[in-house]
């Protein structure tokens, strides 16, 4: 029985790390499909395109919040149950899509769907934290944003190969029933036991139990290192993500006139992310995470300057290289936040992940700013801006590493 045990732990713990992937798949397909169904969504509920995009923000705004929310749930009765109850849940409001006859129906549908989404990646790395071991971490953490990365292309093209083929209701209905199957297989993988976070077993008053989850907040805030690790994620998103949504305006006019599907295959840069997300774990444990982030911003600022040259094979090799550099950066901050947090775990992923989406929605408006000056000059000119402030976050988070020359305890 003795020699049983660890080949248990090491079967339970690649479910748990297939789990989490196939969750954060379906989250992202759920999230980001009906950026590629905009035009689509315009035309069925009679709005015009620039009011369509309410349906991602306010999904993203309501994600970024209540990952709060769920850190602190999951902090007090564990990571299974809010896990599976939200992704199930999920399911059920891809049901209310396909039924709604207004936009006005379609946003809160979606507003509520953000609240939903938030569950996993608010509790994923801190339950990979708590039921692997130590050698597994990394790995899991890399394959997890790997995972984030596939979802996100998976639910833009998706969405778009839909839009042109399909009504909104068999569209939602698809939908639903990906949903439906990659939930059933989550439920199935995910291990039934789980190490319960120390915080659920105290008995203490409710203002008490309220005080113990602002501290925890207050607690990684006031770590100067996080913060700043959370500042990193947070621009880095605010810049790529809202670069690949302006770039489709950018090749859908002259002289590229590329058609809205045509155009929503730019998403499939960001599979150079999802390679580099694979190799993240062995390059941190080799190199450390701060030249990491020097080499993935000199990515980021190479691939957007690139973006310049007027032809459609540079602007392909500029989001290629774009994307690298920010699913580098991403996989750093993840891996650096979920190891530095010896407690308050969830917590402390929630944090990084709030600033994270909070950056995508600030990152809208701003960019649409020099956008509208220059177009998509202006937006390289206003990503430089973002870029020279990630050099300072950076150079900060160097200056507080003179100690170790690495981000990550490499145990």
């Amino acid at each position: 029985m003795t020699e049983l045990a660890p080949t248990y732990r090491s079967h339970a713990q690649t479910r748990l790390i297939w789990a989490l992937c196939i969750a954060s798949v379906v989250i992202y397909i759920n999230l980001y499909t009906v950026q590629g169904m905009l035009p689509s969504i315009a035309e069925h509920f009679d709005v015009s395109g620039a009011k369509a995009t309410l349906v991602l923000s306010v999904t993203s705004f309501t994600l970024a919040f209540s990952l709060l929310f769920y850190a602190v749930l999951s902090d007090r009765i564990g990571r299974l149950a809010p896990i599976v109850v939200s992704l199930w849940l999920l399911a059920a409001s891809n049901i209310l899509l396909i039924f709604a006859e207004t936009f006005d129906e379609l946003v809160w549908v979606r507003l509520l769907q953000g609240g939903l989404l938030a569950a996993v990646p608010a509790i994923s790395m801190a339950y990979f934290k708590e039921q692997l071991a130590p050698n597994f971490m990394l790995k899991a953490a890399a394959v997890y944003i790997m995972a984030n990365s596939m979802g996100g292309i998976v639910g833009r093209i998706f969405g778009g190969l839909m839009a042109q083929n399909l009504s909104w209701q068999s569209s939602m209905g698809l939908v639903f029933l990906a949903t439906l199957i990659g939930v059933t297989l989550v439920t199935y993988l995910l291990p039934r036991k789980e190490i319960k976070p120390v915080e659920i077993k105290e008995k203490v008053s409710l203002l008490r139990k309220i005080k113990q989850d602002f501290d925890g907040f207050v607690f990684h805030l006031s770590d100067q290192q996080m913060r700043l690790a959370y500042v990193i994620g947070g621009l880095a998103f605010m810049m790529m993500v809202n670069q690949f949504s302006f770039i489709q305006l950018h090749i859908m006019a002259e002289p590229y006139g590329l058609s809205r599907f045509n155009a929503t295959l730019i998403f499939l840069c960001y599979s150079s992310g999802t390679f580099a997300s694979y190799l993240s774990a062995k390059w941190i444990l080799r190199y450390g995470s701060l030249p990491l982030f020097r080499v993935a911003l000199c990515l980021m600022l190479c691939g957007t300057l690139l973006t310049l040259v007027d032809t459609l094979v540079a602007i392909v090799m500029g989001f290629l290289i774009t994307a690298c550099g920010f699913f580098l950066t991403h996989s750093c901050c993840n891996s650096f936040v979920a190891m530095r947090a010896t407690s308050h775990r969830a917590k402390a992923t929630s944090l990084y992940l709030c600033c994270y989406y909070l950056g995508a929605s600030l990152g809208g408006p701003y960019l649409m700013l020099f956008w509208h000056k220059a177009e998509w000059n202006g937006v390289v000119v206003g990503s430089m801006s973002l870029l020279v402030l990630l050099l300072v976050a950076i150079w900060r988070l160097g200056i507080h590493q003179q100690s170790t020359d690495v981000l990550i305890s490499k145990d």
